[in-house]
């Protein structure tokens, strides 16, 4: 029995807060909660979520939070906002009362659609402020919408019309555990058959949709496998994978101790473009039970979801992740050796292009991140944005990676620091770390100035791009005619027209819409800016085909015409370049030996 468990039974089923979620009319994308919580007779303040784990910001969707009401036996309680603490609100509990009832809603959830959903517990409660929430027992549970399943990490204790009850958690599990539920959802068990079950859990809007071809079974089994062998060890007691396939949410993924919230296009399983731009998620995800939630930059780390969290560290958190992950993609097979150097051209290609390096350190980035997450597209390669840690942090962690396999003569890795620092077998606990310990393993497995590299790479302003991991690794960036396939799924998936290795600018594929401009670039000194509207390209309407046409022709022509509207204005560009196409791609150094395919490697022995 968890620890807890064994709290709630010490205390008494009184001592913690009883939850209830109806999702009956998730499919109108409305979600109602009540729950009983303890308290005293006398003022009382509630709190609703504000800084969230894994989100990194005070992301609580306290706008879709409506219908509070709150009441002691059967009699409603007037209730104020807080005036400073928004998220906060005070109730006055009358004499001789133990708890109090609060019911609410909430409207629009983001990930929903009228055929699943998934359900974030901290978006839907209260709880009385100051609340430790890794000692704060809660007893949840759900009530489903007619003929729709569930899964998640939480243990039921009891299912029955409808309504699944679960073993009671602390506050802290709660938040942690999302639950996907859905029309059509299945659940798959992936993994070897001893130590802790693995599932994916799918859900979509067909029934169709929720078949796992065998390709994607062997990959989730030997994803589980490659974990296993980079970490040496796991602190989880199972681990879902919650796959909601759909184009009618957003593409995105969110970490959890036990858990990921993987949300994908429709056809990701059934489709390889869709697998090639978003294929590394699910292994992101899972990297990051061990990177971010056992083990955790101290300023992650907090008592309470209204204490702000301290973001310097994501260059770890995320970049690292963000590095293990499209390792662990490669090593899995959903990558192939020339897809993985493709997402490195381009993510590499990405930081090169991203001007804002001249001014602003890659640790401000991740400082400012709660920041960055609300910023405009307009101007973001001067900018810089909370995107930089994790694809500066890839090349970072690179080159770590390259570097111990120098200075090891070959004989050690980026592995053997994985297994150092996260590895071991244990139940699911947050170990915090500061940078110093990070630099203290590095030196144990491969002695050297690691304090000093991090200060020079993280702290210190750099107008280069950070690409000596590549070129030791055997490579080096170059351009191609053609782009590569993972930039042409990433294009796809984004809805973007990426021209900033040629004329430095970003549109909007469908409506040709300006979306960045990359400083110092052509269309830069053109006059071109963000928020316009490409309307024709040499004279012609613009179209993606006139466009490319018009790149083809510029080493005879010279320069291509750009009209573009703005504010009702049309305005006729000339933007100076004769390179033709351009898009990032590696080239092969013969002189060093090429550490990218011994990255990319498999480590875990076949099935």
């Amino acid at each position: 029995m968890s620890a807890t468990a064994l709290l709630w039974l010490a205390l008494g089923a009184g001592a913690g807060m009883e939850l209830q979620v109806d999702l009956r009319e998730a499919p109108r994308r409305l979600v109602h909660a009540t729950m009983s919580i303890p308290a005293r007779p006398g003022p009382l303040v509630l709190v609703y979520p504000k800084w969230i784990q894994g989100v990194h910001a005070p992301a609580g969707p306290l706008v879709d939070l409506a219908g509070l009401r709150v009441s002691a036996g059967g009699k409603p309680l007037p209730w104020t906002r807080d005036e400073v603490d928004l998220h906060a609100v005070r109730v006055e509990v009358p004499r001789g009362a133990t708890r109090v009832e609060v019911a609410l809603d909430l409207l629009s959830p983001r990930n929903s659609t009228p055929d699943l959903t998934t359900l974030r517990w901290s978006s839907v409660l209260v709880y009385p402020r100051g609340t430790r929430q890794d000692a704060y027992p809660v007893t949840a549970s759900l009530l489903l919408p007619a003929g729709w399943a569930w899964g998640a990490a939480l243990e039921a204790v009891a299912e029955e019309k409808g309504r699944v009850a679960f073993a009671p958690v602390s506050l802290e599990t709660l938040a942690d555990s999302p639950v996907l539920v859905g029309r059509h959802l299945r659940r798959i068990a992936i993994g070897p058959p001893s130590g802790p079950p693995h599932r994916v859990v799918l859900a979509a809007e067909t029934e169709e949709g929720v078949e796992m071809p065998a390709a994607w079974k062997e990959r989730f089994d030997r994803l589980v496998a490659e974990a296993q062998a980079l970490f040496g060890g796991r602190h989880y007691r199972r681990y879902d994978f919650l796959v909601a396939l759909s184009d009618g949410i957003d593409h995105f993924g969110l970490e959890h101790h036990q858990s990921s919230d993987n949300h994908l296009p429709e056809k990701f399983l059934r489709s390889p473009k869709a697998a090639t731009g978003m294929g590394w998620l699910p292994a992101h995800e899972y990297v990051h039970s061990w990177n971010g939630k056992y083990r955790r930059p101290r300023g992650l780390v907090a008592s309470d979801m209204q204490e702000p969290l301290r973001t310097s560290g994501l260059w770890i958190y995320e970049g690292l992740t963000h590095y293990l992950g499209f390792v662990l993609a490669a090593r899995t097979g959903v990558y192939t050796d020339e897809e993985f150097r493709d997402v490195v051209a381009t993510l590499a290609a990405d930081v090169v292009s991203t001007k804002g390096r001249e001014w602003r350190s890659l640790e401000d980035t991740a400082t400012a991140s709660a920041v960055l997450q609300s910023a405009r597209s307009a101007w973001a390669a001067w900018r810089r944005t909370w995107l930089d840690y994790y694809k500066e942090g890839l090349l970072l962690w690179l080159e770590v990676d390259v570097a111990i396999r120098e200075r090891s003569g070959g004989k050690r890795s980026l592995d053997d620091f994985c297994r150092a620092f996260f590895g071991g077998e244990g139940p699911p606990e947050v170990r915090p770390y500061e940078v110093a310990d990070v630099a203290a393993a590095l030196e144990s497995v491969a002695p050297g100035d690691w304090k000093r590299f991090f200060a020079e790479r993280v702290k210190a302003v750099a107008r280069e791009a950070p690409l000596g991991g590549l070129e030791r690794g055997g490579w080096r960036l170059g351009h191609a005619g053609k782009p590569g396939p993972w930039f042409s799924a990433r294009e796809a998936d984004a809805k973007l027209l990426d021209l900033r290795g040629s004329l430095g600018l970003l549109l909007g594929a469908e409506k040709g819409n300006l979306v960045d401009v990359v400083p110092g670039w052509p269309a830069d000194r053109a006059g071109l800016a963000p928020g316009g509207q490409l309307v024709a390209v040499n004279g012609r309407r613009h179209g993606r085909e006139v466009l490319a046409d018009a790149l083809e022709a510029t080493p005879a022509r010279g320069a291509i015409e750009l009209l573009v509207e703005d504010a009702g204005f049309f305005r006729s560009f000339r933007v100076e370049y004769r390179g033709g196409p351009r898009y990032p791609a590696l080239e092969r150094d013969p002189s060093r030996p090429d550490l990218l395919a011994a990255i990319a490697a498999p480590r875990a022995a076949p099935r």
